[in-house]
């Protein structure tokens, strides 16, 4: 009997995202924080340089794709959190920002080995390499005028 691999698609990619989504939701709910807020957080860590609340929002909907007022909520929720503080023009993550993605990626990194470990090097590059190509080909149809 033989079997055949199932075809990357749409639907696929969605049910790969939703899955690996809820297994964050999970810890992000123990820490009381949103899947937005860590995505805002994570942005304000790890950039090179301080950002200004116009350059927090850009770089989170350049990843969400997500309603930019949305976006300054959640950056004034985590402003009200002080898991971000205002410093002159910029925003800087506090120390107990810090400590939350620290915390969060510190619980996600066993499932996340458990879900990904046994994967054969080749297939995750050919993965990334179609991800990489269907990212930048929904990039382009959004940034395209609506028809």
């Amino acid at each position: 009997m033989t079997t055949t691999a199932p075809t990357a698609d749409a639907r696929a990619l969605g049910l790969a995202h939703y899955a690996a989504r809820g297994v964050l939701e999970r810890v992000l709910a123990r820490h009381g924080t949103t899947f937005q807020q860590q995505i805002a957080l994570r942005a304000a860590v790890t950039a090179d340089a301080p950002q200004t609340p116009d350059d927090l929002v850009t770089q989170v909907r350049g990843s969400l794709k997500a309603d930019p007022a949305d976006i300054r909520a959640t950056v004034d929720e985590l402003l009200a959190k002080q898991l971000l503080v205002a410093d002159g023009p910029h925003l800087r993550p506090t120390d107990a920002g810090r400590e939350l993605i620290a915390a969060i990626g510190a619980e996600t990194a066993p499932v996340t080995a458990r879900i990904w470990g046994g994967i054969p090097a080749e297939d995750l590059a050919a993965a990334g390499r179609v991800l990489a190509l269907v990212a930048e080909r929904a990039n382009a149809e959004l940034a395209a005028p609506a028809a």
